[in-house]
């Protein structure tokens, strides 16, 4: 797994200077148009571009069950991953609709559930197992299906490339991976699980206080509580999922590839925060879709030292958040790219 380690592509200095001074020439007053402006600077850094895009967006969705829900962390049956990958791909999900919305491509990959599911077109279907195992009482995965996983998520990032594509979004789909991903959160930050858990599909009460239980004791079980050395490949074997290890995966490669990645809510931001501590050098090519409502998403967001786009109380998952700040980027780029600079439009600058 050397190919993690490699360096990401170096956003261009160069573009960068130049979109900042563009920006001081634009009919407007310096700053005025806030974060669009930070967010316009930055792609055509990244992009290296005097003209920044967000048109071809990329978005794959990792599906994968659990073991850990047998231990009644959530208040869905792990039938419904099979049954969410089905409507994915017959365009009923909020990510179908918003993907055709945005004309962004789609594509569903599921890495392993624990009902079967038939051929489906539109469907990549990579059985590393029926779900990973329990990791209340041992590793979630096999070092073979960490590897696994993570390669595909990175095969996802470059065929992204050769498409041409603007931004890559990766998103999510498995019961009980709200469970795996505050393990993770947790082992990564060394923070009380108390402060991260959250009710996921919608647990009440005692059964949020029952998830709490479940992880504490299994990072008390894997080793990963009270440690400042946690290995982050460590990490995703023993307690995270197959989809959470594509999505690191995913955006490892897709900063490896030089493509800017929008990173969707709290499952994403978990497998971010393990991205970047595997491979630092990818931070600068992420940029955060949403502040999402679970609970533990800000402690990881104020981690990965990431702005959100937008705030608006989503929780889905499925990269549904990060789509929804697709048009913000898109305007960003609009601006930066067709308004009049001072000189153009025949407007006095600042005396």
């Amino acid at each position: 797994m050397n190919w993690l380690y490699a360096p990401a592509a170096t956003p261009s200095e160069h573009y960068r200077q130049q979109a900042q001074a563009r920006q001081q020439q634009l009919t407007k007053p310096p700053g005025s148009l806030g974060k669009l402006e930070a967010i316009a600077i930055q792609l055509a850094a990244l992009q290296a571009t005097d003209s920044p895009r967000a048109d071809n967006i990329a978005i794959s969705v990792f599906a994968a069950d659990h073991g850990i829900a047998k231990e009644n962390v959530s208040a869905f049956p792990q039938s419904v991953t099979g049954e969410m990958i089905r409507n994915f791909a017959n365009g009923g999900a909020a990510i179908s609709v918003l993907a055709k919305q945005l004309n962004a491509s789609l594509r569903i990959c599921n890495l392993g559930t624990v009902s079967e599911i038939e051929r489906i077109a539109g469907v990549e279907t990579h059985q590393l197992a029926p779900g990973t195992a329990n990791f209340s009482r041992q590793m979630a995965m096999t070092a073979e299906q960490l590897e696994q996983a993570l390669a595909i998520g990175r095969q996802h990032a470059e065929q992204a490339k050769t498409k041409g594509t603007d931004m890559f979004i990766g998103g999510d789909m498995g019961i009980a991976n709200t469970t795996s991903a505050t393990a993770i959160a947790s082992a990564l930050l060394q923070q009380a699980v108390a402060n991260l858990v959250g009710t996921g599909t919608g647990i009440d009460q005692q059964g949020l206080e029952h998830k709490q239980t479940i992880i504490e004791q299994a990072l008390v079980l894997h080793q990963l509580d009270n440690r400042d050395d946690i290995n982050p490949l460590d990490c995703l074997q023993k307690v995270g999922g197959f989809e959470i290890a594509a999505l690191t995966g995913a955006f490892i490669g897709a900063a490896q590839e030089g493509i800017p990645v929008l990173v969707d809510g709290f499952i994403a931001s978990a497998a971010a925060l393990a991205a970047i501590h595997i491979n630092p050098s990818i931070k600068p090519w992420l940029l955060l879709g949403h502040l999402s409502a679970e609970a533990g998403h800000r402690h990881i967001v104020n981690a990965l030292g990431l702005t959100p786009l937008l705030q608006l109380t989503m929780r889905l998952g499925e990269a549904s958040g990060a789509a929804a700040a697709v048009p913000i980027l898109r305007l960003a780029c609009a601006l930066h790219n067709q308004m009049a600079t001072f000189a153009d439009a025949n407007v006095a600058t600042k005396l």
